[in-house]
């Protein structure tokens, strides 16, 4: 909780004081170490069966983990920001993939880690709830804004549950767009080309829709690829786009066809 509490507030703050992009990301490190401190399981990995005569069947990352966890932490919670500037896109993303750890919850409650799995419910149930009234008026036309202090905590949310659960690496399943988002999105990022603080596609009053720009985003992809459309219209293509993404993450990390390969028959993804 301190560490949600803490991006919370980061989040309040850049919305207040438009705080630049190495303050923030310094922050978010910062705000991973109460989440890292509480982290009391297991530091090795599962070795993927083509890499065992290198590596063993497991090895044992020690502190290095706990790196691998605050990069996690930062990106869920940095790449649902960037992934925004529509009505209804940051609400109705993380709906989604709440909703989406909800079902992963509830589908290991009968195996051997119910337990983590019950205190991720325990903390996704009322941020679900509250988002989903959030996501109501969020909705376009938007009635309320939610700015980086939502965007911040619903990614530190989803890295805390992943995180002290032990399943971050199922959780990165559910963030395919924010992923695919976060590539299209270096050149900008790493200075590359020019990036602007909003990243918007164009509004065309003549027809009421939006033409894509030059920034490179996911929002401006959909419509590069799929041509203008009304704002509501590019919302709901990008959130059936994040669902169908996360039924794949589940068909990825349940679908023995795909486990196979690199566990033990019969084995699925490693907890963590």
């Amino acid at each position: 909780m301190t560490s949600i509490c803490f991006m919370m507030f980061l989040g309040f703050a850049d919305d207040v004081l438009d705080l630049r992009w190495l303050i923030k990301i310094s922050f978010s490190f910062l705000a991973t170490l109460p989440l890292l401190v509480a982290y009391s399981g297991p530091t090795n990995i599962i070795i993927p069966r083509p890499f065992r005569g290198l590596l063993g069947s497991e090895y044992d990352l020690g502190f290095f983990y706990h790196g691998y966890m605050a990069l996690i932490a930062v990106f869920t919670t940095n790449s649902i920001n960037i992934h925004a500037g529509i009505n209804g896109i940051e609400t109705g993303q993380s709906v989604v993939v709440a909703g989406a750890i909800l079902m992963h919850n509830y589908l290991e409650l009968g195996g051997p880690h119910a337990n983590a799995h019950l205190l991720s419910m325990f903390l996704i149930f009322p941020y679900l709830a509250t988002s989903l009234a959030l996501f109501y008026y969020n909705w376009y036309p938007s009635r309320v804004f939610v700015g980086d202090t939502f965007t911040y905590m619903s990614g530190m949310t989803f890295a805390v549950a992943g995180i002290l659960s032990h399943f971050s690496k199922t959780l990165m399943l559910f963030f395919i767009p924010q992923l695919l988002n976060f590539v299209l999105s270096l050149p900008q990022l790493f200075g590359f080309r020019k990036c602007p603080k909003h990243r918007l596609p164009i509004f065309i009053k003549k027809t009421n829709k939006l033409h894509y720009s030059e920034n490179y985003t996911l929002i401006n992809l959909t419509l590069y690829l799929f041509g203008d459309m009304h704002e509501k219209t590019l919302t709901t293509v990008l959130l059936l786009f994040q669902a169908f993404c996360c039924f794949i993450g589940f068909a990825i990390r349940y679908s023995h066809a795909v486990t196979d390969v690199f566990y033990e028959s019969g084995y699925l993804l490693p907890v963590s």
